[in-house]
C-alpha cells in the first residue's frame, strides 16, 4: 500500500453495513509480511501476544516440550505471497488485561459457544522465524486451552462481533495488550493488524489508515486481511494500543493466469480507497469491558 499517497481520498469512503463475513482483502500493494521480515522491534513485541486459534486436533504434543501444528497449504499462484505456507489456523485472537485478569479476545464468529471454545487451542508463537522454514512446531507451554466463553455476541442489527475467552491457564511469558477503553480512533489514523491470514503463520501488515470512522460499533480500514485474520488485533501504528477486532471484509480471492500459463488462485487487488473496506470491531463496543 502507498499511504501517504491517497490517505486524503480516503476520508471521503463511506463504508457498506453488510452481514458478518470471514472474507478480506488486499489493497494497494500486499503489505504482509513474515515475522522474519519484520524489522520494526514494537511490531515484534505486539506480535507475541497474538494468538492463533486451531481446533485441536491439529495441535500434537510431541512429548519433548513441543506441539507440533498440522493442516493444509496455501494454494495460490507461484508469483504471489506465501504459496505453500501452513494453513493451521481458523482465527486470530489476542490476549488482554481487564482488572487485573487476562482474557483473549477474538471475534465472535469465531467462537459460537463453549462446546466450540473448548475444541478449540489458542497457540502462540506460530510463526515463520526464518527463510524456507516448512515444519511448525511451538513450546508447549505456548498452547492454551480453553476455561469459559465469558462474553459473546454476533449482532445481525449494529454488526457487533467479538468474543472474551479465559483461558485455562494463566499467560507467564509475554505482556498482554493494552486497548482503547473510551472514544475512537482518529479519521485517517494509520494502522496495523497482526493475525493469521488464510490460517497462515503470523502475518504483520501495515502501511493502512482508517477510512470510515461514522459507526459506532466498528470502522472501516484498508488492511490487507483475509480469512483466517478474523479476531485479529488491529493497532494504533502511533501508539500501539488496539483499536478494534479485525471481524469483516471484501471477497479474499480470484483466480488468474499464473506463469505457467494456467489458471489459479491469487489475493483479490484493490486499490487503497476501493471496493468495500475491511471492518474492525472497536474495543469499546466490548460490553464485558465496560
Amino acid at each position: 500500500m502507498k499511504l501517504r499517497m491517497i490517505a486524503a481520498a480516503a476520508l471521503a469512503f463511506t463504508a457498506l453495513t453488510v452481514n458478518a463475513s470471514m472474507d478480506k482483502v488486499v489493497y494497494g500493494e500486499d503489505n504482509r509480511l513474515d515475522i522474519f521480515e519484520t524489522t520494526n522491534p514494537t511490531h515484534l513485541k505486539l506480535a507475541k501476544a497474538t494468538a492463533a486459534l486451531v481446533k485441536s486436533y491439529n495441535v500434537q504434543d510431541m512429548r519433548n516440550g513441543e506441539a507440533k501444528l498440522s493442516g493444509g497449504s496455501l494454494s495460490v499462484c507461484s508469483d504471489e505471497k506465501f504459496n505453500g505456507q501452513l494453513t493451521a489456523a481458523f482465527c486470530s485472537g489476542f490476549l488482554v488485561n481487564h482488572e487485573g485478569k487476562q482474557f483473549m479476545v477474538t471475534a465472535g464468529h469465531c467462537v459460537t459457544s463453549q462446546s466450540d471454545c473448548t475444541g478449540t487451542k489458542f497457540v502462540f508463537d506460530y510463526a515463520v522465524t526464518a527463510a524456507g522454514q516448512t515444519e511448525h512446531k511451538v513450546n508447549t507451554s505456548s498452547v492454551y486451552s480453553c476455561k469459559k466463553l465469558i462474553d459473546r455476541q454476533l449482532n445481525r442489527s449494529n454488526q457487533n462481533d467479538y468474543a472474551v475467552i479465559e483461558l485455562s491457564k494463566e499467560v507467564t511469558d509475554r505482556e498482554a495488550l493494552s486497548f482503547r477503553t473510551t472514544g475512537k480512533i482518529n479519521n485517517g489514523e494509520e494502522i496495523l493488524v497482526i493475525g493469521h491470514p488464510s490460517g497462515l503463520p503470523t502475518k504483520v501488515a501495515g502501511d493502512a489508515f482508517v477510512r470510515n470512522n461514522n459507526n459506532s460499533t466498528y470502522f472501516a480500514t484498508n488492511l490487507d486481511t483475509f480469512g483466517g485474520n478474523s479476531g485479529s488485533a488491529v493497532f494504533n501504528a502511533r501508539t500501539g494500543e488496539v483499536e478494534g477486532i479485525l471481524v469483516r471484509g471484501h471477497n479474499d480471492y480470484t483466480y488468474r493466469t499464473g506463469p505457467d500459463g494456467k489458471r489459479c488462485k491469487a489475493p483479490e487487488y484493490c486499490s487503497m480507497d476501493g471496493c468495500r473496506g475491511e471492518d474492525v470491531t472497536r474495543t469499546t463496543s466490548i460490553e464485558f469491558f465496560q
